[in-house]
């Protein structure tokens, strides 16, 4: 038998959860419980506890919802997490009638190695993504030599408002025998973060100076308190007599947050010496709770934060000012993807609501549009993590099938490391030194022809195309738009509600940051000294802090700055 292995209960495929059973040595490690029926989990045959001990990476529910039905068949089982997390647990079961046990969690500190039984040792450092997610290396020593995995729960290399990014210097070469990470974004790449907060603040910025109120379904922990402070912190913002209204449960993750502040980055807690983090009526914006009453009649359009599965409707009904919500990107596409696979409401509650906002949508007082604030890392941050950790297996979950696949079938990693996909209830030994065929990466290149015409261009692809699920997406509409990367043209399929907003481009587009649009542009190069980018050639869509918006009339031009003759 292999001194590893793993034994997913849920890999984190759509909607599923993660639940992850790893064999080191004698032991079995449980990683996670985001069954949706954590007592489930079978016992040994023998009729002894089904592991010996779980690791919680942190508090969404994807990853503990079953934790707590867990505890209760399996009590003598012990359950281990960061500080912060231990903490955040309790908040996954506010509607449970039940108390959730004091010595349902024991904490560890972060950094340093802790053997929870005997040769069996825990370090954890933090995985951004969320306050007190952690990623954790697990070492055995055995006789012969030490075996070691690392699992990174949901990570992020990046900062967030609230959340430090993972330390990658702190991990660097570590060489674990096995690597079992997540894939959410695939080989997707996005802009960095504080591009995202930028483009998030100035479109809720014209959405409100158009008159608009702003919906934001958030879950319990994270993206929803994240929005709060950048609400409060970003310029645009400051200043500015608006309300944004918490509704109670994402305001019980806020309240959490404010209880845990000693582990909170340094400039998190500078700003809130100086100002309440969340809420205040002295410094504007306000942040104020939804009363239990509901929310009073609004006189001036303001923002609400509320929680995704509540029923949010009533907060667009019947109100004097039209609102437009807003989702993440990710979201609204697996939304939209469970609709269009079982053309029903009844798979995701979020629906319910949405569905019986119809009738407003259909008049125009809610519009629904999406934006992007990534909280995983993509595709960049993913083989970073993998390239500086150097293991010899890495396993993907957590994420589309597809997008896990995507991940597997580049050649850098192909080429470098042993990788697997697991699926549920299918065990992957993972032997260690010995020697390993790397299996054929899967067929996803589709051979076709271009044909030019008199009215266009007509690209023919095979019909076995659409035996893969991200088809439904793309040819939603029948409606394409290409462009062009490097010498490689790129497709994308547009989907029901871009085609629904381009009639209003102009009017919705929001004013971004960019080069295109700075004062210092000329020629295509920068000419703002005190710009990084000062002299250099820069794309249309580039963005730098020296960034100065144009005028109707330029200011007196830079005596550093080229003659015409020199641009042309």
């Amino acid at each position: 038998m292999s001194e590893l292995a793993c034994l997913p209960y849920s890999v984190g495929h759509g909607h599923e959860g993660v639940c992850l059973q790893v064999q080191i040595g004698p032991y079995r490690v449980l990683l996670d419980c985001g069954l949706a029926d954590g007592a489930g989990i079978p016992p040994q045959p023998t009729g002894g506890q089904p592991v010996d001990l779980v690791l919680c990476s942190h508090a969404h529910p994807d990853h503990v919802s079953g934790l707590l039905a867990f505890h209760r068949a399996y009590p003598k089982v012990p359950v281990f997490a960061s500080e912060v997390t231990a903490q955040l647990l309790p908040l996954n079961w506010q509607d449970s009638t039940d108390q959730v046990p004091a010595d349902l969690c024991h904490a560890l500190p972060w950094r340093t190695p802790i053997e929870v039984v005997k040769g069996l040792t825990l370090q954890l450092w933090p995985a951004g993504h969320l306050p007190g997610a952690a990623c954790i290396l697990l070492s055995y020593a055995a006789p012969e030599r030490t075996y070691t995995a690392f699992y990174t729960g949901d990570f992020f290399l990046s900062n967030s408002r609230l959340v430090e990014g993972l330390p990658l210097e702190e991990v660097r070469g570590l060489k674990p025998d096995v690597l079992i990470l997540e894939g959410s974004y695939g080989t997707a790449r996005y802009p960095h973060r504080r591009q995202q907060e930028n483009r998030l603040a100035d479109n809720v910025f014209h959405l409100l100076q158009e008159g608009r109120s702003v919906l934001l379904p958030t879950p319990t922990l994270g993206i929803g308190q994240e929005l709060a402070m950048l609400l409060r912190s970003h310029h645009q913002f400051t200043g500015q007599d608006l309300t944004v209204w918490v509704d109670p449960v994402v305001a019980a993750g806020c309240d959490m947050y404010l209880e845990l502040m000693p582990y909170f980055p340094s400039s998190v807690q500078n700003f809130a010496r100086h100002q309440p983090l969340f809420w205040d009526e002295r410094i504007l914006p306000r942040v104020r709770r939804i009363p239990s009453e509901g929310l009073p009649e609004l006189e001036a359009p303001s923002i609400v934060i509320g929680h995704r599965t509540s029923d949010l409707s009533s907060y667009c009904r019947n109100s004097p000012h039209p609102w437009t919500i807003l989702f993440p990107e990710s979201f609204a596409t697996s939304i939209a993807t469970v609709a269009l696979q079982t053309h029903s409401n009844d798979a995701n509650p979020t629906l319910d609501w949405l569905q019986v906002l119809a009738p407003e949508m259909e008049s125009g007082q809610v519009q629904i549009a999406t934006y992007l604030l990534t909280t995983h890392s993509d595709a960049t941050g993913t083989t970073q993590l993998i390239h500086n950790l150097r293991p010899q297996h890495v396993v993907f979950v957590h994420g589309d099938p597809s997008n896990l696949s995507d991940l597997a079938c580049l050649e850098d990693l192909q080429n470098r490391y042993q990788l697997h996909l697991p699926s549920a209830g299918n065990r992957v030994d993972l032997p260690i030194g010995e020697t390993f065929v790397q299996p054929a990466a899967p067929d996803i290149m589709y051979d076709g022809e271009v044909t030019e015409t008199s009215d266009g261009i007509t690209i023919l692809l095979p019909e076995t195309l659409t035996a893969d699920p991200r088809w439904i997406r793309f040819g939603d509409t029948g409606v394409l738009q290409a462009r062009w990367q490097g010498d490689d043209l790129v497709l994308h399929g547009v989907s029901q509600h871009e085609l629904l907003s381009e009639a209003n481009a102009a009017v919705n587009t929001p004013y971004q940051e960019c080069c295109q649009r700075c004062v210092h542009m000329r020629g295509q190069r920068c000419w703002n000294a005190a710009s990084p980018l000062y002299r250099f050639r820069v794309t249309p869509e580039g963005y730098c802090p020296a960034f100065e918006a144009q005028s109707s009339v330029r200011s007196q031009s830079n005596p550093d700055s080229p003659s015409s003759e020199e641009t042309a």
